[in-house]
């Protein structure tokens, strides 16, 4: 016990607490600098979570009616009322569903979609994450 209290009374709590002082003035002012992006952050993540989110369930809900028009096609072209040239229709959509023509769509959707946003990167985040947890 002899080496704590002399430990303890060599001890100037004062500096400790000027310490602790800094420390907290330094976090304000971190927030301080730093409060009027933060707005703009979370409502970019939310819009483009939002924005993700709503294209994801119109995605699905395009991709089931085009689903049943396939069907229902198919089915008139077996009962004979129409006739398909599925050929022809493969070689008219191949060009669309290129890997090129794909990422010109997307590129060209995320530029309409942050266009003169002050928070585009933060959109462009949530909007990846709403697509994803969609």
């Amino acid at each position: 016990m002899r080496g704590f209290s002399r430990l303890s009374t060599n001890l100037d709590w004062r500096y400790f607490e000027r310490y602790r002082e800094r420390q907290y003035s330094w976090q304000n002012r971190g927030v301080e600098n730093f409060q009027p992006y933060i707005g703009q952050l979370t409502f970019g993540g939310v819009a483009g979570f939002a924005t993700g989110f709503a294209i994801k369930k119109v995605g699905r809900v395009v991709a089931i009616v085009v689903g049943i028009l396939f069907i229902i096609v198919q089915l008139l072209a077996s009962a004979g009322y129409i006739s398909v040239d599925w050929v022809r229709i493969q070689k008219d959509v191949e060009p669309m569903l290129g890997q090129e023509n794909i990422k010109n769509v997307w590129q060209g959707l995320l530029a309409l979609l942050t266009h003169n946003l002050p928070f585009g990167a933060s959109f462009t985040v949530g909007l990846a994450l709403g697509l994803k947890f969609g």
